[in-house]
């Protein structure tokens, strides 16, 4: 924030003050001194004219009262702000709480403790307490309406401030005597970064730094930051102007090139005497850093002392030093680099010289670094302007003066800081009222300001004419005006004028306008021309309507990208071509709406224009596949978008969709890989079929193997189901049913046998329907061949898991029965089921065969056949000795009382080596002795017909029982 002295507020008889306040909400200002002097102040409010115009608040004072009660030096003031009241306390320890009433401030509470001085007061955040604090330690909090909270006695502490957390529940004191408990210091690795950025705010490169980087400037090709002792350069590159040769260099070296730290103490001389770690090599200075400036040729570095050091770039040696008077605040180079502004920390600017001038107005010869004869007073902001480097402008006080050649022009009343100060126009940005709200800036918040040369051209060319204007400018030349006078002679079609300005001016585009101009016969042909160069579109389409030329104003807008109004312009006649450019209307507008992202919109314009690639999009977008797949099927073949849709189709899991794509371009690879991708591996092996691609085993044995590493053996089971390499995935599911019995859970175990057995099944199916297929014509000879392999992959190992892929289901099928038999109290049937069990010691654990046929038979107080398992288990050798003195220890407890001989008699057709003649009933696990039964279409085992009626599955397979 800039500050300048604005008022000066005398006190009567010169009374020294002691204390002063602002009130910040209402702009009152309390201040208090000897002899109970008490004022109470206040500044005119801001109007809205003055706020529009940037200017800084006024000076003038609209409340002067003086507040009489105290009879001693006033010491403290303090304001209530949300409750509008006044605080103020004397030497005495008289303490007068003041409130507004009718316009002028007069006393509501008084309160004297006559014990100590009150040394300081503060209310908290809502208004709705204060804290007092004695010289003698005594600390009060009150309450608004003047009751007492609370008091404490903080003794043997001399107390001379207090103040109130944020939130209102802590009380911090500070001590007369400045007393600190400790000091702690942070120790850790300060990081600074400098941010790039273009015009619109975008980052577009940064560097970390080690320096705290308390001044920045910018040229076009460095950023330069400094601390109190080092400064630091970095020759930034933007993306688009590094060429291949800088991007393939070593980094090391790269960096190296680009960045360089220098201490302030050293002398540089152009060499690589740079620094890469300034926080380890450099010293703290004497003579701080206070400000810098820089051009593309020149860094300047001022110091507290007021020595100013002169670098040249981008080599960095010193090779000027001279002194200020005082030391600088802010420093600014001209254009050319030829002379330096200097504001010191006073507000004084003044002018150096860097460049020697041959002779002055006097004829004294001025050296490098003498200051000219401009001085100027509480001044805040200057900016050169960046094409001419005698024109500059400087804020002073509330008033903006532009000096051409150090001759000042009138000034203009703002507050604003100047932004920038290019084609004599002025941008300045009024900060104190975007602070105000910087959530929410207000254009308003920027101004422009047209120097006196640019709008006296103009007043000219307005008023007296283009020649007289025409010598002005010549005497005052600048681009600007010269631009200025081309664009008035335009409009006058005073093309020699036009084109004379357009040369002094450089703007080659405007002579070849000037040139094609020349060339047109018609007059109002040329005034259609100098309106679209102007801007004024619809002027000049209106013209060339008027001409009869609509081709003229459809070049306009097709030009301007405004593809509406060229559909209205196509649709409003006709001609020759107006089709293609109808189409390539509907196409623009198409884009209009996808660019905004509404496809809806767009998909109507894109089916009227034809356009396939936009309508894919559009369709993909707005998910809608049905016409996606539509505009596949009408489509030619080959059509370079059907790889683009199939991709589109495999995005989204549609695999016969995508396969269809595929094909019809004639990409049956990518037809594989996209039914791969998505797990159709069935789909896959058909294509590699048809196709004659030998790669798809492969490759299915390689994923196979993948999820196997990866524990993921369910995934890989699924996998060649769906391939329809059923005896593999079986293989896996008997594996998986193996590790399964390790965790005691046999109605899991169960299902996963089942599940394997009915792969096994459905391998049978598929050799079959090949071999039907093969009977039925030579049609199927591949399907054959592919069938006969697997066969012939059968190896010893594969037949006994075909021929006896249903042992492991029907083994947990009975294991299961005979318990649920045995907790039902169907014990007989339940030593039945368990005797059927030996057959399957090479399935379930012999111990676990023999304990529950040792369990039921118990139950069913059939000792003979308990007496048996009880000798079985204790000759087991997988039994341990404890284990086998354990089955010892109770066959003696239940023998002891029970004689080993059966009650009841224990059939055992079953298990005296009939195995496979009498057929063993699923449901009750008797042997079926009966001619007609059940038998299963799916696992072909067998149930007494008045057994299975009861049930609508198979017991063991879970398939429809029919």
């Amino acid at each position: 924030m800039f500050i300048y002295l604005s008022k000066k507020i005398a006190i009567p008889n010169s009374i020294p003050l002691k204390c002063v306040s602002w009130n910040k909400d209402q702009g009152f200002i309390a201040c208090g001194g000897d002899d109970g002097l008490l004022r109470v102040l206040k500044l005119e409010s801001q109007t809205d004219d003055a706020r529009l115009k940037g200017l800084a608040a006024p000076s003038n004072l609209s409340m002067n009262q003086t507040l009489e009660g105290h009879s001693g030096a006033v010491q403290v003031v303090t304001w209530n702000e949300q409750y509008e009241k006044l605080t103020t306390s004397d030497q005495n320890g008289l303490i007068i709480v003041w409130m507004l009433y009718k316009g002028s401030w007069c006393e509501e509470m008084i309160n004297n403790r006559n014990k100590s001085v009150v040394r300081s007061m503060s209310w908290n955040a809502d208004g709705q307490k204060i804290c007092i604090v004695y010289e003698d330690g005594a600390v009060i909090v009150g309450s608004v309406d003047g009751n007492r909270i609370w008091g404490k006695e903080l003794k043997g502490n001399q107390l001379a401030h207090v103040a109130w957390s944020p939130d209102s529940r802590i009380l911090l004191f500070g001590m007369a005597n400045g007393e600190e408990d400790a000091e702690l210091e942070a120790v850790c690795p300060a990081k600074y970064v400098l941010i790039l950025c273009n015009s619109i705010g975008t980052p577009l490169d940064s560097k970390y730094i080690d320096i705290d980087p308390m001044f920045v400037t910018l040229t076009k090709t460095h950023v330069i930051a400094a601390s109190k002792d080092v400064f630091y350069l970095w020759q930034y590159r933007v993306a688009k102007k590094l060429t291949a040769l800088e991007i393939n260099q070593v980094t090391k070296t790269k960096k190296e090139g680009r960045e360089r730290f220098y201490h302030i103490d050293s002398n540089p001389s152009g060499a690589s005497d740079s620094c890469t770690h300034p926080s380890k090599s450099f010293t703290p200075t004497r003579d701080p850093i206070c400000s810098i400036t820089a051009t593309d040729k020149t860094l300047i570095v001022a110091r507290e002392s007021g020595s100013v050091l002169t670098y040249s770039l981008p080599n960095v040696s010193l090779i000027q030093k001279f002194s200020l008077n005082n030391r600088a605040f802010h420093l600014s180079l001209n254009c050319n680099s030829s002379r330096l502004a200097v504001i010191d920390i006073s507000g004084v600017m003044t002018l150096l010289d860097l460049e020697a001038r041959s002779v002055t107005d006097d004829g004294s010869q001025v050296g490098a670094g003498d200051p000219s004869r401009f001085e100027r007073k509480d001044v805040w902001d200057m900016k050169w302007a960046n094409d001419n480097p005698d024109l500059f402008a400087m804020m002073e006080k509330t008033r903006m003066y532009v000096f051409r050649n150090l001759d000042p022009e009138e000034p203009i009343q703002t507050s604003g800081y100047i932004c920038s100060f290019e084609d004599l126009e002025i941008k300045s940005v009024l900060l104190d009222e975007i602070m105000k709200d910087p959530e929410r800036p207000n254009k308003d918040n920027l101004i422009n300001f047209e120097i006196r040369s640019l709008r006296d051209s103009r007043a000219l060319i307005e008023k007296v004419g283009i020649e007289d204007a025409s010598q002005f400018i010549e005497d005052n030349p600048h681009p600007r005006l010269w631009r200025l006078l081309a664009e008035a002679a335009l409009q006058k079609l005073d093309l020699k004028t036009a084109e004379e300005a357009f040369v002094h001016c450089k703007d080659y585009p405007g002579i070849l306008f000037v040139k094609r101009l020349g060339n047109l016969q018609s007059e109002p042909m040329k005034q259609a021309e100098v309106a679209a160069y102007f801007g004024r579109f619809e002027e000049a389409e209106r013209m060339y309507l008027d001409m009869d030329r609509r081709d003229l104003a459809i070049n306009l807008r097709i030009k301007l990208g405004d593809w509406f109004k060229v559909l209205q312009l196509l649709k409003s006649g006709s001609g020759a071509g107006d089709d293609a450019l109808l189409q390539q209307a509907y196409i623009g507008i198409g884009d209009y709406f996808s660019d905004r992202q509404k496809w809806v919109d767009a998909l109507q314009y894109y089916l009227q224009g034809r356009h396939h690639e936009k309508l894919a999009e559009c369709y993909y977008m707005l998910e809608d596949y049905g016409g996606l797949e539509k505009l596949t099927s009408d489509l030619p073949e080959n059509n370079k978008l059907l790889p683009a849709i199939g991709q589109m189709f495999t995005n989204v899991g549609m695999c016969e969709q995508a396969v269809s794509a595929y094909l019809k371009c004639n990409q049956p690879k990518a037809a594989v890989d996209t039914c791969v991708h998505l797990n159709q591996w069935n789909r896959a092996v058909e294509l590699a079929r048809t196709h004659n691609m030998k790669e798809i085993k492969s490759l299915l044995s390689k994923y196979a193997s993948h999820l196997l590493e990866n524990n993921k053996t369910l995934e890989a089971v699924e996998l060649y189901r769906k391939a329809h390499h059923f005896l593999d995935a079986a293989k896996l599911m008997f594996k998986i049913a193996e590790e399964g019995k390790k965790k005691s859970q046999p109605l899991k175990v169960k299902k996963l046998y089942v599940l394997a057995a009915q792969l096994v099944e459905n391998f049978h199916e598929k050799v079959k329907t090949s071999q039907q297929s093969k009977v039925k014509g030579g049609k199927s000879e591949a399907t054959y061949a592919i069938a006969g392999l697997l066969e012939e992959d059968a190896t010893s190992s594969d037949n006994r898991i075909i021929d006896n892929a249903w042992r492991g289901a029907e083994a947990y099928h009975f294991f299961l029965l005979a318990q649920r038999q045995l907790y039902s109290g169907q014990t007989e049937n339940a030593v039945r089921t368990a005797l059927h069990l030996r057959e399957y010691e090479d399935i379930i654990p012999a111990v676990e065969i023999y304990s529950l046929l040792a369990l039921c038979s118990a139950a069913s107080r059939a000792f003979g056949t308990c007496s048996k398992a009880f000798i079985k288990l204790e000759s087991l050798e997988s039994l341990s000795l404890e284990q086998r003195q354990l089955y010892e220890d109770l066959a003696l407890e239940i023998f002891m009382k029970h004689p080993p001989r059966d009650n009841r008699v224990v059939r055992e057709d079953s298990a005296e080596g009939s195995e496979g003649k009498v057929p063993t009933c699923i449901v009750t696990g008797v042997p079926i002795r009966e001619h007609q039964f059940w038998m299963c279409s799916v696992c072909k085992h067998c149930a007494l017909e008045r057994e299975i009626s009861r049930y609508s599955y198979c017991p063991l397979c879970h398939s429809p029982a029919v």
